[in-house]
């Protein structure tokens, strides 16, 4: 028996239409993906912005109280002591007369004031200057004044004593010498002969500090030596 066919169930005859609707819809596909760009993406940050709150922590700031010392107790007022007198004692009245009233004279007595007078520049004693005192004829004039003037003390040599006695004077603005002393001793004969002989010295060129003479301190060596 033969298998007839439905006209409608022949698939064949629409297999090439269902084929072009496929490639249609297909390009479609493809079309709106090649158009699809970023730019068409719009994000909206409005919302995200208004959300985000900064919350700013306030640390509190802590203060040391300070102690305040209590005032001083108060000191009790001395209470004052009245001393009754009976209307019948005999109360002696003074009476303060006036210089007009007694005729008497004010004596004013002038009390001087005591002031303390700082020592002037000319009295400065002096260690270092811009030039220093001189003898005259220099330093080989002062040896040979030495040598000649010194006068070796007896005793002194008979006990063999000899060394150097630094003596140690100040120079005054017009020259002369003061205040000699010795600064290292060897012997107390020797140190008096050395002394002797520094007081006889002539007046020296005196020192100068700022164009001006002024007194300084200087220190010469006195030599004792036995032949």
């Amino acid at each position: 028996m033969e298998v007839k066919k439905s006209p409608k169930a022949d698939l064949e005859g629409k297999k090439t239409t269902w084929m072009l609707v496929g490639y249609v819809i297909v390009l479609a596909f493809m079309f709106v993906a090649f158009e699809w760009t970023k730019r068409d993406i719009v994000i909206d940050t409005s919302q995200a912005l208004s959300d985000l709150v900064f919350e700013e922590e306030i640390v509190p700031i802590t203060e040391q109280k300070q102690e305040v010392a209590p005032p001083p107790p108060e000191v009790p007022a001395a209470a004052e002591i009245l001393n009754i007198v009976d209307d019948k004692a005999d109360v002696k009245e003074s009476v303060v007369a006036s210089t007009e009233d007694t005729g008497q004279k004010v004596e004013v007595k002038y009390v001087p004031v005591k002031v303390v007078e700082e020592e002037p520049e000319e009295q400065t004693i002096f260690e270092v200057v811009e030039q220093m005192p001189d003898f005259p004829g220099g330093m080989g004039a002062l040896m040979q004044f030495l040598s000649k003037n010194i006068k070796y003390p007896t005793i002194a040599q008979e006990n063999g004593t000899q060394g150097r006695v630094i003596v140690q004077f100040v120079v005054n603005r017009d020259g002369s010498i003061v205040d000699p002393r010795v600064v290292k001793s060897v012997d107390p004969y020797l140190d008096k002969e050395a002394l002797r002989v520094i007081g006889t010295m002539p007046k020296w060129k005196p020192g100068m500090q700022r164009g001006k003479p002024v007194r300084v301190k200087y220190t010469v060596p006195v030599m004792f030596r036995l032949q």
